[in-house]
């Protein structure tokens, strides 16, 4: 049995037309000799009855602040489970044999915690039931549950992981990932309008865009993926493109890391702050260095870019959570000083490993556009530059033309 697992977003089943399309994609998979897994999330975005986001701020309203996460999972979990019944009678009425299951109901076990389980199992007897006898299961995104019984759901982003974790559990031949635009860009285009989609990208190059702020695919996912060697396929709903390949096994060899091309596409993050710790002390000394990170971690905040001297520990964190940072540094006999409105510009591409000259091309795109570079950090595929938030739109376009990322992939 061929298995394809297609995911397939909020906006792809928001409305009977876009539900048509569906429709058409999934017919199109049993023609071409696929035993298909629809996987849904909830439909639409912020605002509209069914959203994830409206059924949060719903509970949130009740609760007059912050919810019980048991609660927040089990209404949530709602969302999908409405998007897969809808989709699943709208196959139906095109004749198409169709089964909506919940999470737990397709055999999606998970950890206990609550609004960001990790999966730990997928029981697929029922699968292989319903894809024996004909029927396509539509599966409820973004949950599970426990050895327990209690519902739980996967985080933002968990319909991609659901999507992944079927696909590799049922042995698919190919995840494909629905959504709003038709793959992976080589740079956000609402900055650089003429950003060309990528053909295909090496599964490490996907998750560091993701991971980086491209926002196309989750990371976890791709790296679900990458672990159980399943391509995954971003495409666009309603579309014909091929969209976005995501592998790192094409047919008849490798994939080409090409030396001329070290760097596949840009990433960002914005609305962050900078947060510099100075003192006259030996930070070494007394543990400071790391009494320092724990109070920030009690806070529950994570941090990034981090850069750790004697002297002097510097890192970053989402602007919202600044205040909570200071706070929680105040009762340290050291200054913190805290720059806000900032963001941070990645490029990404597996050949730059060992490629000398990468930051040196880095910094004379961004210092030639005259934007200033506070702090970096580097990973075998990815080099990331922290700068001034209102000049992001200027170092997106500057790396892009150093890179000759217009040549397309």
């Amino acid at each position: 049995m061929r298995v394809l697992v297609q995911k397939f977003g909020g906006t792809s089943v928001a409305t009977p037309e876009k539900r048509r399309q569906v429709v058409q994609h999934v017919r199109k998979a049993l023609e071409d000799g696929y035993a298909v897994v629809a996987v849904a999330s909830a439909m639409g975005r912020r605002g509209e009855p069914y959203a994830t986001d409206s059924l949060l701020e719903l509970l949130a309203r009740e609760a007059g602040g912050a919810p019980d996460p048991r609660e927040q999972d089990q209404l949530v979990a709602c969302g999908e489970i409405i998007a897969c019944a809808v989709l699943s009678q709208a196959l139906i009425r095109q004749g198409i044999p169709a089964v909506s299951l919940t999470g737990a109901q397709a055999g999606i076990l998970t950890e206990g915690r609550h609004a960001d389980a990790r999966i730990l199992q997928i029981r697929t007897e029922r699968l292989h039931r319903e894809l024996s006898g004909g029927r396509v299961p539509v599966v409820a995104g973004f949950q599970g549950v426990t050895e327990e019984g209690e519902v739980t759901t996967l985080g933002r982003g968990g319909s991609d992981t659901t999507a992944a974790a079927l696909g590799v559990a049922l042995g698919a031949e190919l995840v494909e990932i629905f959504t709003d635009v038709d793959g992976i860009k080589a740079a956000d285009p609402r900055v650089v309008p003429d950003a060309p989609t990528l053909a295909s990208v090496a599964y490490r190059e996907a998750a560091e865009l993701a991971h980086l702020g491209a926002r196309v695919v989750h990371p976890r996912a791709v790296e679900i993926a990458m672990e159980g060697h399943v391509p995954l396929r971003i495409r666009q709903t309603g579309s014909d493109h091929p969209g976005t390949l995501v592998w790192d096994r094409p047919a008849g060899g490798t994939m080409e890391i090409r030396s001329d091309r070290p760097v596949v596409g840009i990433a960002h993050v914005g609305d962050l702050a900078q947060v510099v710790v100075g003192g006259r002390q030996d930070f070494n000394q007394d543990a400071l260095h790391s009494r320092l990170l724990q109070a920030v971690a009690r806070k529950g905040v994570s941090i990034d870019l981090i850069l750790v001297s004697p002297h002097q520990l510097m890192f970053s964190v989402p602007e919202p959570a600044a205040s909570a940072v200071h706070e929680a540094l105040a009762e340290f006999d050291v200054e913190v000083a805290v720059t806000r409105k900032l963001a941070k510009v990645s490029v990404v591409g597996a050949g730059m490993h060992g490629v000398p000259g990468i930051m040196a091309r880095v910094a004379r795109a961004l210092t030639g556009a005259g934007v200033a570079i506070l702090q970096t950090s580097d990973s075998h595929a990815s080099i990331s530059c922290l700068i001034d938030g209102e000049r992001l739109g200027d170092a997106i376009r500057a790396l892009f033309e150093e890179f000759e990322l217009g040549r397309g992939a």
